[in-house]
């Protein structure tokens, strides 16, 4: 069974995380400690709230160097929801501007739609060799609940050395649903309240540790 450890740092579903990558087949520590975290075969960023709080807790806890040094050394990282938006440059919330872990160029906006939140089931458009799409039907649906989110890059797409696939979906306007960057992939929607379709992206992940 691959380990994972659940970033704890003050923000996100973390027991909802713990259960469902239980569920997949992993062995969990929920955890702020650094040497589990950089121990483990995965990390898992989760993040609930607004970009900026869940960017100091993130801080607090020295998240952002765990993060830096996992990938370094090629080691996988998953971001979830706001834990996602905080690997962009930065976050623009209410007017105000925040930095991000800059882990990927751009800024996390408001969404443009006339209902907000955007909370519900959506399908997702991901490309033919997506990793952690791998084997679901396009009609697939996951759980979202965001105001906010990435609309696309501020540089061509390839990421680093050629890996980035961009996943999309819409909501008033089209906005990135989950991205696969090597060792750093992220959602959007909450795999952990997606039921069996979040259960099959969570094995798909837990595959590549």
């Amino acid at each position: 069974m691959p380990r994972v450890v659940v970033l704890d740092y003050g923000s996100g579903n973390l027991r909802s995380a713990e259960r469902a990558l239980e569920h997949a087949g992993a062995r969990v520590e929920v955890t702020d400690d650094h040497r589990a975290a950089m121990e483990a075969d995965g990390l898992v960023v989760p993040g609930v709230g607004a970009f900026s709080a869940c960017m100091r807790g993130l801080l607090e806890v020295g998240g952002d160097e765990l993060v830096d040094r996992r990938l370094a050394e090629n080691r996988p990282v998953l971001g979830i929801c706001v834990g996602m938006q905080i690997l962009f440059q930065r976050g623009v919330e209410h007017g105000v501007s925040a930095e991000g872990v800059g882990r990927w160029p751009g800024a996390v906006e408001p969404l443009r739609a006339e209902v907000l939140p955007h909370m519900g089931w959506n399908t997702v458009t991901a490309p033919s060799d997506s990793v952690l799409f791998a084997g679901m039907d396009p009609d697939t649906r996951f759980y979202f609940v965001h105001s906010f989110a990435a609309r696309g890059w501020e540089e061509p797409a390839g990421g680093t050395n050629g890996q980035r696939r961009s996943v999309w979906a819409e909501h008033g306007e089209p906005f990135l649903a989950a991205v696969e960057d090597g060792a750093l992939m992220a959602t959007q929607f909450h795999p952990e309240k997606s039921g069996a379709a979040g259960s099959a992206l969570l094995r798909n992940w837990l595959e590549t540790l």
